[in-house]
């Protein structure tokens, strides 16, 4: 089986939960196993529906891509579309205005919610199954069950960034003792120990290589066990504001980062823009990936409808829905200095335009025309006339202005693509880690560590890679629409303190994952959300006035809260968020 082309019978026949919020946890899958009578073939068909169930999107309630929650709600993105009322509870979540009287159904987290809690119902299906197999009678017993709580493992980390506090679900549990499970069951720091365990399990039972492409493996639930003890490391208070870097947390992260970096599988893809093109899916810096698929002989495929807003609306090819616009200040910190490094003072001093980023005009970090739709520049690889972006392809200019989020969209022509209705899906996988976060997460650990010298060489190959990114952006005569100049870190372009060198990574951080959504968790986890994204507003607000009335309340909008329904399913059990 090639995960990549996951069949729709085992997807259907696997098909956990009715849509009612009072057992999304509780309700089997159609079809399935009864106790007594496990196989084999009904166990990897439920380990097939775990992997299909963190990918099963939806555009109010998305759970693959984070563009709504990570990268709108902080300072890379306006929400984008028509007008603030377009998608409205989007707008309250960019604003940080979450204190609505229809809170209960707000669109996108109590959907989030339950898709997060659906794909972990099929991981413990799949994990009650195979527990009641024995390796000899099924030999990969043990790497589907760590296959499983890998899955299990993401989703609970994904609801803890998105929610701080949730309830931790595991198989043996039965429907009475979820529906008495608190969400305050644990602590902070409990609750990341907890969900650790599972990709713990996974690190010491996955193979280092697995033969169908899309699974897990040994080296997947190394970094993905970095990245929660980063996030780990930095410890909150119950005001969500950091009071300590551990140390033990970080020399963890190097560890586990340097396991994935010596295993030799996984290196940066040569072009920058290769990550987000479709035929380079898996690539050698994919280190897990929600895999998609078109033309696998269902009937609209499997594919990602979660990005589907984005795409420019008044592009004749796609002619919908002009949502996710990149914010003045993240188009801003593309410029460099005369020395090719980022302006880390003053890069928000001037709103650039389309006139200042030309072949004549400012210096940029090459990484802006693989992220950002600019007028006249070519959009998504494509130099003929038909792909030069437009002023007239954004819906709403006076509202959000002129520039649109290129990364997650792919060309109207391309096979990976398919317009249903006004709204477009894709087969490009979503990717979950890639090896250019091992490194700076590596070089953010050193840093915290107090050895910045560790961490330069790891930034530097990250930017050595942009500089080397020019190919795929330029126009059809071979000349490049802007004025490319990055240099790396040589330790007297700019002294190379740990302060400096903080700064330098955070910067390569948000330019290297710009509109890829993980800028807003970045901000939160160290513990500067409220006066940075505070800052941002104070100017944008005299460029946007859709902006005017925006203000991050520090002690509550580092988290969403628990949704209100939650809350009154369990009857006062779940407890809401600090600030709401």
């Amino acid at each position: 089986m090639n995960m990549k082309n996951i069949k729709i019978y085992v997807i259907a026949l696997m098909s956990l939960l009715a849509v009612s919020c009072k057992d999304y946890l509780e309700t089997e899958p159609q079809g399935y196993i009864t106790a007594g009578s496990p196989t084999v073939e009904g166990a990897e068909g439920l380990v097939t529906a775990a992997y299909a169930g963190i990918g099963n999107d939806d555009m109010i309630g998305p759970i693959a891509s984070m563009w709504v929650y990570g990268s709108v709600r902080s300072d890379d993105a306006y929400k984008g579309g028509g007008g603030v009322s377009d998608v409205e509870p989007f707008n309250f979540y960019e604003q940080y205005n979450l204190t609505q009287p229809f809170q209960s159904w707000l669109a996108g987290l109590p959907y989030t919610w339950e898709n997060y809690y659906r794909a972990i119902s099929r991981a413990n299906s799949a994990l009650r199954s195979l527990n009641e197999l024995t390796d000899e009678e099924f030999d990969l017993r043990q790497t589907r069950i760590a296959e499983a709580r890998f899955l299990r493992g993401h989703s609970h980390f994904m609801l803890k960034v998105l929610f701080k506090y949730v309830p931790y679900i595991n198989e043996t549990m039965s429907n009475e003792e979820i529906l008495q499970t608190s969400n305050r069951e644990f602590t902070n720091d409990e609750l990341w120990d907890k969900i650790a365990e599972d990709f713990e399990f996974a690190l010491d039972n996955l193979p280092a290589t697995q033969p169908e492409i899309g699974r897990a493996n040994k080296y997947a639930a190394a970094a993905y066990l970095a990245k929660l003890r980063l996030y780990q490391a930095y410890e909150q208070d119950e005001n969500n504001q950091v009071t300590n870097i551990s140390q033990t947390r970080l020399q963890e992260v190097v560890d586990l980062c340097q396991m994935v970096i010596e295993s030799g599988k996984y290196s940066l893809q040569p072009d920058f823009g290769e990550n987000f093109l479709d035929g380079y899916d898996n690539g050698p810096e994919s280190i897990f990936a929600i895999q998609f698929s078109i033309s696998d002989g269902t009937t609209s495929g499997r594919l990602n409808f979660e990005n589907g807003l984005n795409y420019p609306h008044g592009a004749p090819q796609y002619g919908c829905c002009g949502f996710h616009q990149p914010s003045q200040n993240l188009v801003n910190a593309f410029a460099t200095d005369a020395n090719g490094l980022p302006k880390f003072d003053t890069f928000n001093d001037v709103a650039l335009s389309a006139t200042d980023i030309t072949p004549t005009g400012v210096t940029v970090d090459p990484r802006i025309d693989h992220s950002v739709g600019i007028d006249g520049h070519p959009y998504k690889y494509r130099n003929e006339d038909a792909y030069i972006f437009s002023n007239s392809w954004v819906r709403d200019p006076g509202v959000y202005g002129y520039f649109q989020s290129m990364k997650e969209q792919q060309a109207a022509d391309c096979s990976c693509y398919k317009k249903q209705g006004p709204f477009m899906g894709v087969s490009k996988n979503i990717d979950i880690i890639r090896y250019a976060d091992v490194l700076l997460m590596q070089a953010e650990a050193y840093i915290e560590m107090g050895q910045q010298d560790m961490a330069r060489p790891l930034i530097n190959e990250i930017r050595t890679r942009a500089s080397e990114s020019t190919g795929r952006t330029r126009f059809a005569d071979g000349s490049a629409p802007s004025n490319y100049l990055i240099a790396e870190y040589d330790g007297s372009n700019l002294s190379w303190t740990q302060a400096n060198a903080r700064t330098a990574l955070r910067w390569e951080r948000r330019l290297e994952f710009a509109l890829e959504s993980p800028r807003f968790f970045d901000l939160v986890r160290w513990g500067i959300a409220e006066p940075t994204l505070n800052a941002y507003l104070t100017k944008e607000k005299t460029r946007r006035d859709f902006l005017n009335n925006a203000e991050f309340t520090a002690g509550r909008d580092e988290y969403f809260p628990i949704p209100q329904r939650e809350i009154d399913f369990t009857k006062g059990l779940y407890e809401q968020n600090t600030g709401y």
